[in-house]
């Protein structure tokens, strides 16, 4: 008789099916400008508290991320960190493919390596609105995203898989802006 698995072993081996996409456009950065170099924008003071805020306002509402993948961008990796630290989790990974001119292939290869539920991809305009569009099955649908929003996409078969936009939000939600 062949030998059985339990299923404690089975759930051992079996990877964490990501059910839950969170796509971040990056808090409010420097302007560019002459001599400025795009890739080493900074967010700024009021942007980084802004967005920590919203963070903790999500997180306070029962927001929950595993892990945060970001563009290596120096605005997105600053969102990102703030998101790792508002809910205690790792430290964000650079991910190229969430650079400007975004892969959402290898974005979708790489979060299906990830043994996460719930998985938050920080970039850019207009990358990101294009990320959402894709995620949930319409890539030519065109979603704008403000500054330091953040797409909740629900995924019921996993990513690379269509998915339910369930809320786009900003910080006007605590703000009332």
């Amino acid at each position: 008789m062949p030998p059985t698995l339990d299923e404690t072993t089975i759930a051992f081996h079996m990877a964490t099916l990501t059910t839950r996409l969170f796509i971040v456009r990056h808090a409010w950065a420097e302007d560019p400008g002459p001599g400025i170099d795009d890739h080493a924008r900074r967010l700024t003071k009021k942007g980084r508290k802004r967005f920590e805020a919203f963070a903790r306002h999500l997180h306070a509402a029962g927001m929950e991320l595993d892990i945060v993948a970001t563009s290596p961008l120096v605005r997105a990796r600053e969102t990102a960190e703030i998101l790792a630290d508002v809910f205690d989790i790792r430290p964000p990974v650079v991910v190229d493919a969430l650079a400007p001119a975004v892969d959402w292939q290898a974005c979708v290869e790489w979060t299906i390596e990830q043994d996460a539920e719930s998985v938050a991809w920080v970039g850019h305009m207009p990358c990101v609105g294009r990320l959402v569009a894709l995620s949930v099955g319409d890539g030519s649908a065109a979603i704008r995203m403000q500054k330091g929003a953040i797409a909740s996409i629900r995924l019921d078969d996993g990513p690379g898989h269509p998915g339910e936009l369930e809320w786009l939000a900003t910080e006007g939600i605590i703000t009332g802006d």
